[in-house]
């Protein structure tokens, strides 16, 4: 990605995984890094992405192929934690502090204990006080809540959904500014679909137009008392008229208004400074100037670089996208574990 302030740099490597005992790499090096969109760092990669930070560098697979990617932390002023349990992860804080790093938490607060989608996430209840305790230590500005994916079945309806929402949300807007939520994609996406059916929920399905203007009236009302800045993810359809805005999870606006004091990063966003892959004209949104090219058309999120690995995230949610097969990731989470007791923390998360 050719982007101002993110140009490659070359980078020594040492260590497990390397093909000789020293060799100098060529690496991208990322202002933003998203940890991440493919598995779930802070609950199960915790303690890796420490060590890979005081080491400098990750090495990056695509799950389409291609050669690896490796990624430095030379220039990195922002970390941006996508999970849905943080909480053994809070322990490490101190360390990210101590580097010096700006961070936010995207943290997904479903509602799916009694329906067996999440089977191995902690209870709500248990994720919501980390939510709290975790908006008390950073501040609620740099917690997001992510109510996401939306799906419904012959057990979930529209007024579950919004029941749900009522009551993570009576619990939660205090100590958050914003919300984020998405409609289920299962048509789309194949892996999603064969998960679902592997996993015997054939009854999990999409939103019709109807249900989709129910779900955000409900929504709408609910905010009233919650006041939240409320947006739809990866959503091509206009929402305003309910008070949902497009969603932007690795946000412009949130970096600007919670980390503006990092001269750097402000470079970075800054639009007049910045420059776009093909040379365009500046959008009225500065924002746009900074689309992340590698997510969907309908996202709105700026560009970073994404650490994570697909098939290595032990939640195994029954929706997920990023999970091919359960056997693949507990193989790859038992690798990791086996390496971190010996001491051993490799530039990769997967084998």
């Amino acid at each position: 990605m050719k982007w101002r302030g993110w140009e490659k740099i070359p980078l020594p490597i040492t260590g497990p995984g390397t093909a000789r005992d020293h060799q100098v790499v060529q690496a991208v090096a990322p202002v933003i890094i998203s940890a991440s969109r493919s598995t779930d760092i802070p609950a199960f990669y915790g303690r890796w992405f420490l060590e890979r930070l005081r080491a400098g560098y990750v090495k990056w697979k695509s799950p389409f192929g291609g050669s690896p990617v490796y990624v430095s932390f030379a220039k990195t002023r922002l970390v941006v934690f996508w999970t849905k349990n943080p909480a053994q992860f809070m322990q490490h804080l101190p360390s990210l502090d101590a580097h010096g790093l700006s961070y936010y938490f995207l943290f997904t607060l479903n509602d799916y204990d009694a329906d067996g989608l999440e089977s191995r996430v902690p209870p709500c209840s248990e994720r919501i006080g980390t939510f709290i305790r975790l908006s008390q230590r950073i501040g609620k500005g740099k917690v997001v809540w992510r109510f996401d994916p939306l799906v419904l079945s012959d057990r979930i309806t529209v007024e579950d959904l919004l029941d749900r929402a009522r009551r993570i949300g009576d619990q939660v807007a205090p100590y958050t500014e914003r919300m984020v939520f998405s409609f289920v994609d299962i048509e789309k996406y194949a892996k999603v679909k064969r998960n679902l059916m592997r996993g015997g929920f054939s009854s999990v399905r999409e939103f019709t137009d109807d249900e989709i203007a129910q779900f955000c009236s409900g929504l709408r009302e609910l905010n009233k008392r919650w006041g939240l800045s409320i947006t739809a993810c990866s959503e091509k359809r206009d929402l305003s008229a309910y008070g949902i805005g497009r969603g932007q999870c690795i946000s412009y606006d949130l970096i600007t208004r919670e980390f503006g004091g990092d001269p750097t990063l402000m470079e970075f966003l800054h639009p007049e400074k910045q420059q776009t892959l093909a040379g365009a004209p500046s959008p009225a949104d500065p924002s746009r100037r900074l689309k992340d090219p590698g997510q969907r058309n309908t996202c709105r999120c700026i560009v970073s670089k994404d650490i994570g690995q697909y098939s290595t995230c032990m939640h195994l949610c029954a929706y997920c996208y990023a999970n091919s097969s359960e056997q693949r990731a507990a193989r790859e989470y038992a690798r990791q574990r086996a390496d971190e007791d010996a001491g051993i923390f490799r530039d990769s998360i997967s084998g």
